[in-house]
């Protein structure tokens, strides 16, 4: 398996600085308790971690890859059967049942095959079909451009406030290390909206347009980046809003309506659980200087308490595409996302003994906490 995300040189920004990163002690203050690590935990801690994903790679096999063709599978019978139903959607409990069924599928596809088959969690399978490079989801985000935005620039820089673009998307403030400005008393509105139009702030991602209204890029220079959101955006349009609605004849209106309605169910379900993954109460951002040539064991630190999990049933963690245990994610973005459910208890078992706070909750509490968040950073104070 080709792990791509690996704290290279590169990546971990500075590297000729490692000799002093190996003698920092880490240190973060999380629910009002310092939390450190000194350099010899920190590689021990990276350490344990390097060996519970050398054991689930070892482990890798038929199992995984009869669970991601089953996925594929069930989320394609859900697509077919739902935009069937819509056919008949003058019928309200086959409009109901129609849009239900396309909008589960819609979550399963963005979730639990798109984002994990795009991590390069199962290449290893050497299936064309499920390959992170060629594989393109039913969202309006180009599947190339998500990768650099998020395998890239997100899982490298988690939580590094000035170099991940997660944190608050461009459009939110969502650390107190962003600075305010007036135009984040619209925080609420503009995560309102973000949540209900989350594959076109998903696609916008890459354009960077907090950089195009400060007027240190320009619309030029994102040119190409540009072309494909359109050309991915139009596609989807036209597949939902036009071509169905047309085959459906006099009941155009109800598979219009259904369409919309189910994008509408994944994208408020993706925007809930992904900020619930990295938002609540506790979650930790860090400085370009803390970070600063990160040993494994620190750069492990770091993408622990900058992430939260989700708790719940099988089914609840299948449609979260197991971003409910975003911690594991983080650390292992590689690994099939469904054996993160297994390796959870060993991670926090690991967490524990090192003094790390392992952050988990049920969604309805994580939420509140999120939603918290953005309201307070609305404000100056």
């Amino acid at each position: 398996m080709t792990d791509i995300l690996e704290p290279t040189t590169e990546t971990t920004h500075a590297a000729e600085a490692a000799t002093s990163a190996q003698q920092r002690t880490l240190s973060k203050t999380v629910g009002g308790k310092t939390v450190t690590l000194t350099p010899e935990q920190a590689d021990a801690f990276g350490r344990e971690l390097d060996a519970l994903k050398e054991s689930v790679i070892a482990d890798l096999g038929e199992r995984d890859a009869t669970y991601i063709r089953n996925m594929i599978k069930a989320q394609r019978g859900l697509e077919i059967g739902g935009r069937a139903l819509l056919f008949g959607g003058i019928f309200p409990p086959f409009w109901l049942a129609g849009t239900a069924m396309l909008g589960l599928s819609k979550i399963i596809d963005n979730m639990e095959i798109g984002h994990n088959v795009m991590h390069g969690q199962y290449d290893w399978m050497g299936d064309p079909a499920i390959s992170s490079q060629g594989f393109e989801w039913d969202t309006a985000c180009p599947a190339d451009q998500w990768r650099h935005s998020h395998n890239y620039m997100h899982h490298t820089y988690t939580n590094i406030v000035g170099l991940d673009r997660d944190i608050g998307y461009g459009i939110l403030r969502m650390s107190s290390d962003q600075r305010w400005r007036p135009y984040y008393l619209g925080n609420p509105v503009y995560a309102f909206l973000l949540m209900v139009l989350f594959q076109y702030g998903v696609a916008l991602h890459e354009l960077e347009s907090e950089k195009i209204a400060s007027g240190e890029i320009t619309l030029t220079d994102k040119k190409e980046i540009l072309s494909g959101i359109w050309a991915k955006t139009k596609r989807q349009t036209l597949k939902d809003y036009v071509a169905f609605p047309l085959l459906a004849g006099p009941f155009a209106p109800w598979v219009f309506a259904g369409n919309m309605t189910a994008n509408l169910m994944r994208n408020v379900w993706s925007y809930m659980i992904i900020f619930c993954g990295h938002f609540p109460e506790d979650v930790q951002e860090f400085s370009i200087e803390e970070t600063k040539a990160e040993t494994r064991g620190q750069w492990y630190f770091r993408q622990v308490l900058g992430s939260a999990n989700l708790t719940g049933g099988k089914l609840f963690h299948i449609l979260s595409g197991n971003l409910s245990f975003q911690i594991e994610h983080h650390l292992f973005p590689d690994i099939p996302a469904f054996r993160h459910a297994e390796i959870a208890p060993k991670v926090q078992e690991i967490c524990e003994r090192y003094g790390v706070p392992y952050n988990k909750g049920p969604l309805p509490h994580q939420f509140a906490t999120v939603v918290r968040k953005i309201v307070k950073f609305a404000l100056p104070f």
